[in-house]
């Protein structure tokens, strides 16, 4: 999340789609149409199972997601219904947990495929041996940018943003916050959430955004920036959906706070009787944010992760991710929802820190803004 409710996720990543309630789902194929439906308990690799209702899987794959994860079950079901491979899916959490969990669990892998791992998190993946070789074949040219090493094919993208709530500042006659300077006003004290980079990918994604742009050079360095923002009242909470749904005044939130983390492309899940959305992304404040699939190292059925990850590439799911999961496909040539184009444009110049840099330094940032921004 992407931005989700999960993307985004989101993540996941704004309206939203339906975060997982229990650890692990069944997914196996599901006609919308009303046709057979193979059963809901996934067989064992190279074994048959039948519901009685005429349809088989012939295999199975573990999905290990974030809690954000999500596509239309018809698209779902497609992959089932064209391999034979059941899915079931198991989410420890959001993307930061979702990585922490991979390489506590990788001498006895969760599952089979990940999706989800983004691209402030991927190098520790990378690092811990957690993913085995493999980059889909079916990579489109737009995806070629964003390859890290050999082992993770990107999936989607999205622009982790600071998000404002339009009516309550109407309602309260002020001008919102537009930049990273905006939110040390006066006025706008007491009235941002964020999210904790130690525990949450847009919370890193955002930490990233203002290492990008004030650098690390004393008070008027990144440090400086989050004290000042300390100082100006910042909330910080745990994950998005907390941020979002409770501590936001906008959208669905039940909170006070008119200005939240969340991702570019929310403010469509926002739009109200009069066709305009009710909120609005900051796109001076985004930082690009990458999502990715691999085949774990140590999978039972290595050649059904390949598939999959193969089959999140296709056409059906590209374009299925921004109405599920609020997202950008990662192939530039899959159709958007018509309202994207006005309400969730992608920042044209997001911030960006080279993944070599993110490795190498993003335990000290965190260790850092841990110790400057939480009492």
């Amino acid at each position: 999340m992407h931005h989700t409710t999960t993307r985004a996720s989101r993540g996941r990543r704004s309206a939203p789609i339906a975060v997982a309630t229990a650890i692990t789902l069944a997914l196996a194929g599901c006609s919308l149409g009303g046709g057979p439906t193979p059963s809901s308990s996934p067989t064992s690799p190279g074994g048959t199972e039948s519901d009685g209702g005429g349809s088989a899987a012939t295999s199975s794959i573990t999905l290990v997601t974030h809690d954000s994860f999500a596509l239309s079950e018809d698209v779902l079901a497609a992959f089932t219904d064209e391999t034979g491979i059941a899915v079931t899916q198991v989410a420890p959490g959001d993307a930061g947990a979702l990585v922490n969990q991979l390489v506590l669990t990788k001498a006895s892998p969760l599952g089979d495929v990940v999706y989800g791992i983004d691209n402030t998190f991927a190098s520790r993946a990378v690092d811990e041996g957690v993913l085995a070789p493999y980059t889909s074949p079916d990579l489109p040219a737009s995806a070629e940018p964003y390859l890290l090493g050999d082992a993770l094919t990107p999936v989607d993208l999205s622009d982790v943003c600071l998000n404002v709530d339009l009516d309550w500042f109407e309602e309260n006659g002020q001008e919102p916050p537009a930049t990273f300077e905006d939110l040390l006003l006066p006025e706008n004290a007491g009235l941002t959430v964020v999210t904790n980079p130690a525990t949450s990918s847009p919370g890193l994604a955002f930490l990233l955004a203002t290492i990008s742009s004030y650098g690390s050079d004393g008070e008027d360095g990144w440090v400086g920036y989050w004290e000042a923002l300390r100082d100006n009242d910042v909330l910080v909470v745990d994950g998005w959906s907390d941020a979002y749904y409770v501590d936001f005044s906008g959208a669905d939130g039940e909170g006070d706070r008119p200005v939240v983390l969340s991702y570019a492309s929310s403010p469509p899940a926002t739009i109200g009787d009069d066709g305009e959305p009710t909120t609005a992304a900051l796109l001076d404040t985004c930082f690009r944010q990458v999502e990715y699939a691999g085949v774990l190292e140590g999978a039972a059925n290595p050649e059904g992760a390949q598939a999959f990850v193969d089959f999140l590439l296709s056409g059906a799911v590209q374009e299925d991710v921004p109405g599920q999961m609020y997202v950008y496909p990662i192939d530039d040539a899959a159709a958007l929802p018509a309202e994207w184009a006005d309400f969730a444009p992608l920042a044209t110049a997001p911030h960006e820190i080279p993944a070599a840099d993110i490795a190498a330094n993003r335990a000290d940032w965190i260790d850092t803004w841990t110790a400057t921004v939480l009492p």
